[in-house]
């Protein structure tokens, strides 16, 4: 049962207002936005010493251990406005076998492939759909590389909203079927994801639709925001000393970071913080361009292409968040090749047992990557994040054929 199936009325809000990420302009909380006047992603802000004064980690403990259990920390402000499919408290995996074979002090993988949908999109997409439902929305539209769409479609119907979901043709077959049967309307496009973005905003005014698409609204933040929460208790409210993500949109990557700042100045963390290495491919790389050219903001990049698909993002408008972020905690950005994500996915699912999606298994590229160059040290406590089930992606073929007309060779079976 989730938190929202039996509870009803009023839920403790502690939101005094948004803010523009870009100027600080405050926005009234409790109306429908998109971007800021500015054009920049809209961030909520809380009344923060209310907060800490009304929870206690104690009182989490009797929770159920589902994202909801940070109800104070998150913007809805009515129970019934939830929008849940039952998301939960996703594992901390450690890599056990590799770090030691490694010389590795502790390696752990977030696995947020055990959300509803499959994936952290889960996250940002409850919470924000939730916030659409209170503040009256009755249809949304996104551009997608994927998951996001599958999550946008399922909690949409869970809501019933209507949903239209724009993807790029050659996104995974299984991300547009579950999509389409989850109720949406989902459209392929001969472009990118930044193309289907332009789609998406240039029919807001001839059909009304809700545009969804990654920071263009401000509550999927607070929903991914909830990994940083999460990640925090899990550790004994304390954090990793560096943690990688596969960074496409970076909603998550700004969100934890977000998080963690709240944390401390409730005083559950103290000034500890992780470096956040942004973990981006080589054929779509434009925030480790800008990192590396010291830049505050990333040009698009062409020609964007890899095989984790969920990474292929050519232009991010919350580019600027992403790298304050990063530079901010003393981390990097660094891109693996499609090949080492195709090794590291396959030597994490045989020595460990964990199929990573290909997202994930960038993580652990980018880790090994940086482990062999310096950049973190064999003595840190890293966490990666796999932000999706592996079972979403194509899979090698395996099995040997057996002909049952012959006796079956034993020997050769042992190796």
């Amino acid at each position: 049962m989730t938190y929202a199936d039996n509870t009803r009325g009023e839920l403790p809000s502690f939101v005094s207002h948004l803010e523009c990420s870009r100027s600080g302009e405050r926005y009234p909380a409790g109306e429908l936005h998109n971007l800021s006047d500015g054009g920049f992603p809209l961030l909520v802000r809380y009344d923060l010493d209310r907060l800490g004064a009304a929870v206690d980690k104690q009182a989490l403990l009797e929770r159920t251990s589902d994202l909801w259990r940070y109800r104070e920390f998150l913007p809805v402000t009515r129970a019934e406005n939830i929008v849940s499919l039952g998301e939960v408290t996703t594992p901390l995996i450690s890599l056990s076998r590799i770090a030691a074979s490694r010389g590795a002090n502790r390696i752990d993988v977030k696995d947020e492939g055990r959300l509803p949908t499959g994936s952290f999109k889960a996250r940002g997409v409850a919470v924000a759909l939730s916030m659409a439902k209170e503040l009256g929305v009755r249809s949304v539209a996104m551009p997608t590389n994927g998951n996001a769409g599958a999550a946008l479609s399922a909690y949409a119907s869970r809501a019933g909203m209507k949903s239209y979901v724009f993807c790029p043709g050659d996104t995974p077959e299984i991300n547009i079927a579950e999509t389409g049967i989850q109720g949406a309307e989902v459209f392929r496009v001969n472009g990118l994801i930044n193309d289907c973005g332009k789609i998406v905003g240039e029919g807001k005014a001839p059909t009304g639709w809700f545009d969804f698409s990654t920071l263009k609204e401000p509550y999927r933040i607070e929903g991914k925001k909830t990994m940083g929460l999460e990640l925090a208790e899990q550790l004994g409210w304390s954090v990793p000393d560096v943690i990688f993500y596969p960074t496409g949109g970076g909603t998550g990557l700004i969100g934890m970071w977000k998080a963690f700042a709240e944390l401390e100045h409730i005083g559950w963390l103290g000034k500890k913080r992780p470096r956040m290495v942004a973990v981006q491919a080589e054929g779509c790389a434009p925030i480790v361009k800008a990192f590396e050219e010291g830049r505050e903001t990333a040009e698009l990049w062409e020609n964007a292409h890899t095989v984790a698909a969920g990474i292929r993002v050519p232009v991010a408008i919350g580019d600027f968040l992403i790298l304050q972020a990063v530079r901010e905690s003393d981390g990097f950005a660094i891109t693996v090749s499609d090949e080492a994500i195709e090794a590291g996915r396959t030597e994490v699912a045989g020595q460990e047992g964990l199929l990573l999606c290909p997202e994930g298994a960038a993580t652990y590229a980018a880790y090994l990557k940086s482990l062999d160059e310096g950049r973190v040290s064999a003595d840190d406590h890293a966490v990666l994040f796999n932000c999706a089930t592996g079972l979403k992606y194509p899979l090698p073929r395996y099995g040997a054929e057996l002909n049952l007309a012959q006796p079956v060779d034993f020997a050769s079976m042992v190796r």
